[in-house]
């Protein structure tokens, strides 16, 4: 890991010393060549350094940065550039972004504080290392303690710490989409249970009639069926009490009557 870290360091350092010597052999860059250093490939991790992009320090006064400004989007604003127009416009809309970033003073205030943490993290950096030769015996000093160094190390450390920003601005967004995907589905799905609520609701309703209708039937068929069995145990009952009953009384009165027949006197 420590490899590959000090391999894209030494490349982004590489890639800054070729834009550096660029500028400096052209000061005054043309509409063309701004463009291309406005839109050369990694110029996004460049570009999100606002002082980067109008080619100013960090000190540089307001109405400095205003000057800049005007300079730069007449040299690559699309209606100047006819024979480009597409990357005109994307990079007019890079220093628009970047002066309208150190215009508004609390977004001017951000980035100046992103250098002053550069700067303390570069001293710090200086430090351990001036510790760490003190501890191995030897008092050459750092090649920070150049000037030109010092400030090409701070810019370093300004870029890294843009892009951390940035990376962590990315990610924010990512987890916000991904928090407001989650309450919309739920939305979507507290709508649909509404909705089915809704209509067996509606279903209920418009049904209560036939419901209605067809428990008067049932009762109705019910009261038939129990009229019919009332009538027909009243009609048992009734057969049942038309056949004719022989009491005790009737054949102890038939006994009583009874007359014996009279003995004849026996004839010799």
């Amino acid at each position: 890991m420590a490899h590959v870290r000090g391999h894209e360091e030494q490349t982004f350092n590489e890639f800054y010393t070729e834009v550096k010597e660029i500028e400096k052999r052209d000061s005054v860059l043309t509409s063309k060549q701004q463009i291309e250093r406005l839109l050369r490939p990694g110029a996004t991790y460049f570009n999100l350094n606002p002082f980067e992009v109008l080619q100013l320090d960090s000190d540089t006064p307001l109405e400095l940065i205003k000057k800049k400004y005007r300079s730069l989007s007449i040299l690559v604003h699309p209606d100047k550039n006819p024979d480009n127009l597409e990357r005109a416009q994307q990079a007019f809309e890079i220093i628009s972004k970047a002066y309208k970033t150190l215009e508004n003073e609390a977004t001017r205030k951000k980035c100046l504080e992103v250098y002053e943490e550069a700067k303390d993290r570069t001293d710090m950096m200086i430090a351990e290392k001036k510790k760490k030769l003190k501890k191995e015996g030897k008092h050459d000093g750092v090649p920070e303690d150049d000037p030109p160094k010092y400030k090409h190390a701070v810019y370093v450390m300004v870029m890294k710490l843009f892009a951390d920003i940035e990376r962590r601005r990315q990610q924010l967004e990512v987890r916000d989409m991904e928090e407001r995907k989650r309450k919309r589905e739920a939305e979507i799905d507290e709508e649909e249970q509404r909705d089915l609520q809704k209509e067996w609701q509606k279903n209920f309703e418009e049904s209560r009639q036939s419901r209605v209708n067809s428990w008067h039937t049932f009762q109705a068929g019910s009261s038939t069926s129990s009229s019919s069995a009332a009538a027909a145990a009243s009609a048992s009952a009734t057969s049942a009490s038309a056949v004719p009953v022989k009491s005790k009384k009737s054949k102890k009165a038939k006994y009583t009557s009874f007359n014996p027949p009279k003995i004849k006197p026996e004839t010799r």
